[in-house]
């Protein structure tokens, strides 16, 4: 709102409206503005969910090596993110761009998705929240409504690369107009592109159609996905948070060469007018990220619950799909993937080996992070354990979430790198 004000009073000579239309002022203002919003608001969240005993179950302290009791910690944080974000985004945020628009739509529906499971457990003294078919129905309705948005919408284009010889070697232009196009960066690949519609060259002139179709499908699998592997991943102080504010840097960085036809012409990758608008929208997410962690780094004083990772989830899988980055999600949520893939494959084989009357595991526990954790004490002793001596200690969890922070700065950085690695 504020941006369409002082780029009307700019027309007056008002001094310092000029500001508004660079989009490093906005971003910045953005952040620091969701930073100050998510202490304070924080804060007064905290107690107001402690005068009424609205706070999560207690947390098992077997699975701490220091035995740490976590009682009384209010829940749902999820709603200090999304009151940090969606405020700066309406201020500073150019609203008839349709990314921001999706953005917004993805992070409250997501959030709304959230908050029914956590005000099952809550209020409703469920465990077990909402039924797990309803959550996956819900990030398949969000993912369905990008994929059809981003196919239909005509402010979605993009502006492909035009590789040229020339005596100097090869050049790198973009064509002249933007058009719809189903081109995705894909990494290590000399070309750097992939159509989604190539796959169907045998179904001549609806080969389009159909690469439309699989986008939607892709769309909907990398919401889905990520989403969930947020959800594992928040199963300690900091760790959720800490992580996302990483993947957050990255893709706010990948969104701005994507936005910048100059950079986006020396990197090899298309161009795509407006996403300039989800550097200011990441750039919100991030500052509410890292307030957020005011509060939620150990000893937690309150936890996101799904409130916030399926939400963040959401946000960092429809990102990457707009600026056609989705490829690259397997490096940059690198942890995410680790998580959600470690909980598949303990289940699976113990379901396999348990129909050979065996009770075997692969991990000591899951999802992964709990592995680093788990006391020997503690774990099943009718049960088989394939990695039992891995690791040979238990770590406090500080050190565990930390240490995941430091890998996925590395996977950040090798998701960006990639970008001239070919």
């Amino acid at each position: 709102m504020l941006y369409y004000l002082f780029r009307f009073l700019e027309r007056f000579d008002i001094p310092g409206a000029h500001m508004w239309q660079y989009i490093s002022f906005r971003s910045l203002a953005a952040l620091i503005l969701s930073l100050i919003i998510s202490a304070w608001f924080g804060e007064k969240f905290i107690v107001f969910m402690k005068r009424r005993k609205y706070h999560e179950s207690q947390r098992d302290p077997s699975i701490d090596p220091f035995g740490v009791k976590k009682t009384n910690v209010p829940t749902m944080g999820g709603i200090i993110i999304v009151v940090s974000i969606i405020v700066p985004i309406l201020l500073f945020g150019r609203m008839r761009n349709i990314y921001l628009l999706l953005m917004i739509v993805t992070t409250v529906w997501l959030c709304f998705l959230g908050f029914l499971d956590d005000y099952i457990k809550v209020f409703k003294k469920n465990k077990d929240g909402l039924s797990p078919k309803l959550k996956i129905a819900g990030q398949v309705i969000i993912g369905l409504v990008v994929g059809l948005t981003l196919w239909a919408s005509p402010d979605a284009k993009i502006n492909e690369t035009i590789i040229t010889e020339q005596e100097q070697g090869k050049v790198v232009a973009h064509k002249s107009e933007a058009e719809k196009s189903l081109v995705t960066t894909i990494p290590f690949v000399k070309t750097h592109n992939l159509d989604y519609s190539g796959a169907f060259g045998f179904l001549g002139k609806y080969k389009n159609a159909a690469g439309w179709l699989l986008f939607v499908i892709i769309t909907i699998l990398v919401v889905t996905a990520v989403s969930n592997g947020a959800n594992l991943n928040d199963g300690m102080d900091g760790m959720c948070a800490g992580n996302s504010a990483i993947i957050g840097v990255a893709l706010g960085i990948l969104a701005y060469v994507s936005s910048h036809i100059e950079y986006a012409s020396y990197l090899n990758i298309m161009y795509i007018p407006g996403s300039q608008e989800l550097v200011v929208f990441l750039c919100a997410f991030i500052g509410a990220m890292i307030g957020f962690l005011w509060y939620n780094a150990y000893p937690a004083q309150v936890f996101m619950g799904d409130t916030g990772s399926l939400m963040i989830g959401g946000i960092i899988g429809v990102c990457a799909v707009i600026i056609h980055k989705e490829l690259l999600l397997p490096i940059l949520c690198g942890i995410f993937f680790v998580e959600s893939l470690s909980v598949i494959v303990q289940t699976a084989f113990y379901k396999y080996m348990k129909g050979k009357g065996q009770h075997v595991r692969i991990f000591r526990a899951t999802p992964i992070h709990d592995n680093f954790r788990k006391l020997d004490k503690d774990l099943d002793p009718s049960s088989r354990f394939i990695l039992k001596n891995w690791p040979q200690r238990q770590f406090h969890e500080s050190k565990i979430t930390i240490r995941f922070w430091i890998v996925t700065i590395i996977l950040a950085a090798l998701a960006i790198i990639t970008l001239k690695i070919r």
